[in-house]
């Protein structure tokens, strides 16, 4: 890529499409054409092949997709399968059609079977069963994948993919119902704190094992990507190192200050057991993760009390 080269950030409001953003930014490319559902309707293929056909972007990050924690994507599976399903075939296939030189499509580490080995590499990809509380979601990333690998076995579009661990960081989801296990804590944490409260019950036993990758160290591995990767195989993102849920939220606890009980639903479900990612692949073109993680969790909470001020000043 070029310093001026059009760039399309496909879901640049998100956590992940803004971090992209920032990462290019830092690096001085100056023509980033950006994609958000205020812009495109990414589920209608007639909106989306319009854009296209106006911007006419060389390379493409596909940022987009409906996401959530558990709770989401069990409660609504025929969403997440529809939604994302829609959003991908239609960047993914206007991009190929409409020439774009190079696309990343971002996936998840969800479409590993529920009990792989550990840590998991890439070829165990389709070789059991899947998590059932994230399938649907799981089922359209896989089908993202195989999209892009059809399209450069066939076409020889130059389409890659990169699945990245549990994410987190500046932008990210606090909502209770739809977001992901480390910002629900963040945010049930200090709700606690700031109301005194003496308990807080979390989903599960605390047991289940799980990685964490800030989200400005998947934005650098998708720039390194996009410069250097061209190959069908796609690549894990992460950092190869993760921690129970128990400890997670201990870690929490510490950086906001709260001294109350941690308790523990056991009716409720852990998920897939264990999931950290193999990352030798990704890590041989030079990228590595730098951001630890109480680091970011602490970076990501001051980012969290800022939006969290600033919204109580607009009410």
């Amino acid at each position: 890529m070029k310093k001026n080269s059009k760039i399309l950030v496909a879901g640049n409001k998100g956590m992940v499409g803004s971090a992209i953003i920032r990462n290019l930014e830092s690096k001085g490319f100056n023509n980033l054409i950006l994609g958000s559902r205020q812009t495109v309707n990414f589920i209608d293929q007639q909106q989306v092949e319009h854009f296209f056909k106006t911007e006419n972007p060389e390379y493409v990050f596909v940022a987009a997709a409906k996401v959530g924690g558990i709770k989401a994507n069990n409660d609504k599976p025929a969403d997440f399968l529809y939604e994302n399903l829609m959003i991908q075939n239609n960047i993914i296939y206007s991009a190929f059609k409409l020439g774009v030189k190079k696309l990343l499509f971002l996936g998840s580490s969800c479409i590993y079977p529920k009990f792989a080995s550990q840590p998991i590499t890439e070829d165990q990809l389709l070789t059991g069963l899947l998590e059932p509380t994230n399938e649907s979601y799981a089922i359209a990333k896989i089908a993202g994948i195989k999209l892009c690998q059809g399209l450069k076995r066939q076409y020889g579009f130059n389409g890659i993919s990169l699945m990245p661990t549990n994410l987190y960081g500046i932008n990210d989801n606090f909502d209770l119902e739809t977001s992901h296990v480390l910002p629900a804590l963040i945010r049930r944490f200090h709700e606690a704190k700031m109301n005194g409260s003496k308990e807080v019950i979390c989903w599960g036993d605390g047991s289940a094992m799980r990685e964490f990758l800030h989200v400005d160290d998947l934005a650098e591995a998708c720039f390194v990507s996009m410069e250097d990767y061209n190959e069908l195989d796609f690549l894990n993102v992460g950092t190869g190192k993760d921690v129970t849920i128990k400890q997670l939220t201990e870690s929490i606890a510490d950086v906001i200050g709260y001294d109350g009980k941690i308790s523990w639903d056991t009716t409720k479900p852990n998920g897939t057991p264990r999931k950290v990612l193999n990352v030798d692949k990704i890590k041989s073109l030079g990228w590595t993760p730098t951001i630890e993680l109480k680091e970011g969790i602490k970076s990501t909470y001051e980012w969290y009390i800022k939006e969290d001020s600033s919204k109580c000043k607009k009410d």
